[in-house]
């Protein structure tokens, strides 16, 4: 019999009830969401705290989504599915979360995920079709940016609280990440170990699952960038900045094909970090980087939140929906013009160089 606690759930509390005779809305979303779409949503979470005065309760996925949001005080749970695609028989963190669930039947809900598997689990908890918000069945269309339609969305209201739900709310809200003092010490800590506590740092994402997968560089990737390109630009930022130290980011298995790009660099300024990033340490060298240099993968959203000035380079996708939104950073999206075509090999060395030069310095 598989155990009955769910193997993989984080619960983050961030909120203590008040004992007063009113008993706040905690809106219940649903979403499961890769770690760019994690940041994104932020700003739906917050648009949902200010208007109805109470953190959220999330259904998500992913053991990134309670990394990123477990200071963020407009989160009051996070409940996690482990896998959608298991039957629901066969996988007890679907069971745990339609428990979870039943208890949120009398809350707005707002189903902001597209897969059946969602509203099948909010109907299997008993939660009535009118407490829904069905996010989707308002979708604008390609040209919307992800950000703009949550804050959208934070303003309609599911058909059961029409009259009694607070009104919408005109603010617009950003993506933003909470990043504590502890963990900014210990990321300092970790620089001084490296003997790079006082250097200018300079982070490059070359790469996401799809770019550097089974230890190799996915070359036929729209969203790939070769070595050369990448000891390019970084001989054009250890010139401008010969203090500087330049990070390569990325998960553990993406270490091989770093190391190509470390030595194509030949430079001792360039340190593959891959492995070494644990999300609470990757957000606070984020908040401290001078800029970063990124593919269109979710560590650039991240570090727009964190108001790390940035560069962005964009394949097929394309920038309209994806770009990464900060408050007060800039954010610099490059992209060629073929279309549905676009792969970031269009985009020259030069290009980037161009783009990183033009960012102002971090106003911390």
């Amino acid at each position: 019999m598989p155990s009955p606690n769910p193997p993989s759930a984080r619960v983050v509390d961030n909120f203590q009830m008040t004992q007063d005779s009113a008993t706040p809305l905690h809106p219940l979303v649903v979403r499961f969401a890769a770690f760019g779409d994690v940041v994104m949503l932020t700003a739906l979470i917050d648009s949902l705290r200010r208007r109805y005065g109470a953190p959220v309760d999330l259904l998500s996925s992913g053991p990134w989504t309670p990394e990123l949001l477990k200071h963020d005080a407009s989160v009051r749970n996070i409940q996690l599915v482990t896998s959608r695609k298991t039957p629901y028989w066969l996988c007890p963190s679907q069971w745990h979360a339609v428990r979870w669930m039943a208890s949120r039947r009398n809350v707005p809900v707002y189903l902001c995920d597209p897969e059946p598997k969602a509203l099948a689990l909010l109907l299997r908890a008993g939660i009535p079709r009118n407490n829904i918000l069905r996010a989707w069945d308002t979708w604008p269309g390609n040209q919307a940016h992800w950000v703009d339609w949550w804050n959208d969305v934070a303003r309609q209201t599911p058909p059961a609280f029409s009259a009694s739900a607070p009104p919408p709310l005109a603010h617009n809200a950003t993506p933003r990440l909470a990043v504590t003092d502890g963990e900014r010490a210990a990321c300092d800590a970790w620089l001084r170990e490296l003997g790079i506590a006082t250097a200018p740092l300079v982070l490059l994402q070359p790469g996401n699952k799809r770019t550097l997968k089974h230890g190799k560089s996915q070359q036929s990737d729209n969203k790939y960038w070769s070595p050369e390109n990448w000891a390019q630009l970084v001989a054009a930022i250890t010139q401008d900045m010969p203090d500087a130290r330049v990070l390569l980011c990325g998960a553990d298995a993406e270490r091989p094909p770093l190391d190509e790009i470390v030595a194509q660099c030949n430079s001792a300024a360039v340190i593959n970090a891959a492995g070494a990033l644990p999300i609470d340490r990757l957000l606070p060298l984020m908040q401290r980087a001078h800029s970063m240099i990124s593919i269109d993968t979710g560590p650039a959203h991240a570090a727009a939140a964190l108001g790390c000035p940035l560069v962005v380079l964009f394949g097929a996708m394309g920038s309209t929906r994806w770009r990464p939104r900060s408050t007060g950073s800039p954010v610099v999206a490059l992209e060629s013009d073929r279309g549905e075509a676009s792969k970031v090999m269009d985009i020259t060395p030069d290009q980037v160089i161009k783009a990183w030069r033009s960012l102002p310095p971090p106003q911390r």
